[in-house]
């Protein structure tokens, strides 16, 4: 993909989001929304200091701008600091590790002092193209997808490698660490300047040792997925273009369980009952309930 198409592409997105119909956003299970952010794309449960770390893009999400930082929030949805993190350019997907934030940032990975909140250092992704999400293991290995080069990393303190790249991946947002394996949201196949796809996406698991790549039964081709979650054996992922949340469970079918308006991106969780959502277009964070 030329550069000229990829800033095409990911400067259309918006374009095209914006005439989509809005469908009405389902309150059942919202407990409180927080707003005034600049398209946020993450929301990441911080549980040693028990807050709520948002990424904004600020901006064209494959510029490098300067523009982009991180904010937090209070775990009842209140702004503790509105430019926690400044000097990024379009910070999305994030993850925790050994006392360190890690965020990706186009290219780029950002390290930051989860303590003081100092930009560290920025680890450079070679071959890297439109890194997107984030997530660590248990061994505190960190995972960075890249969506348009079917593509995950793994950062091992401040190295980082390749760890797999395979078409099954089909431009992989969502990575979320889940025991032994990496779970996998995929926007889908053949993405169009408008971010459709000429097949939709769904969700798949990669194996930490073997790395191999397998699709999750009943969940394929079925929306272009951006952020996921697990929480207990439940999968949960968000479909950016439609605004839909959807929950996964193993042996049936994916079920939409929350309607946004488009922009529904990476989602964060506690860990227990309670899932945050960025909601991009409209500059808001939902924090919703579960059963």
């Amino acid at each position: 993909m030329t550069g000229e198409h990829h800033e095409t592409l990911i400067a259309s997105t918006f374009f095209a989001v914006g005439c989509i119909a809005t469908a009405p956003s389902v309150q059942a299970g919202e407990i409180w929304r927080a707003a005034g952010f600049e398209q946020p794309e993450s929301a990441l449960f911080d549980a040693a200091n028990k807050r709520i770390v948002v990424s904004n893009i600020v901006g064209n999400p494959g510029d490098v701008d300067g523009n982009g930082y991180l904010s937090l929030l209070s775990m009842d949805g209140k702004v503790i600091t509105s430019h926690w993190v400044d000097g990024m350019d379009a910070p999305k997907g994030m993850a925790i590790a050994g006392g360190k934030l890690y965020a990706a940032d186009i290219t780029k990975v950002r390290v930051v002092d989860l303590a003081s909140g100092k930009l560290v250092s920025t680890i450079h992704v070679p071959g890297a193209v439109f890194l997107n999400d984030m997530t660590a293991d248990a061994a505190g290995k960190v995972y960075v997808s890249d969506m348009l080069a079917d593509a995950i990393y793994r950062i091992d303190g401040d190295k980082p490698e390749l760890f797999v790249k395979d078409a099954l991946l089909a431009s992989p947002n969502g990575v979320f660490a889940d025991g032994d394996k990496l779970i996998v949201a995929s926007w889908g196949k053949g993405i169009k300047p408008d971010f459709s796809t000429a097949e939709p996406g769904g969700l798949l698991a990669v194996d930490l040792d073997s790395k191999k790549v397998t699709p999750l039964p009943g969940a394929q081709k079925f929306a272009g997925l951006d952020g996921v979650i697990a929480i207990g054996g439940d999968i949960y992922a968000t479909a950016y273009m439609t605004g839909t949340l959807y929950r996964y469970r193993s042996g049936g079918a994916p079920e939409a369980i929350a309607a946004f308006k488009p922009g529904s991106a990476d989602i964060g969780t506690d860990g227990k009952s309670t899932i945050y959502v960025p909601l991009m277009n409209e500059g808001e964070i939902a924090a919703l309930k579960i059963d």
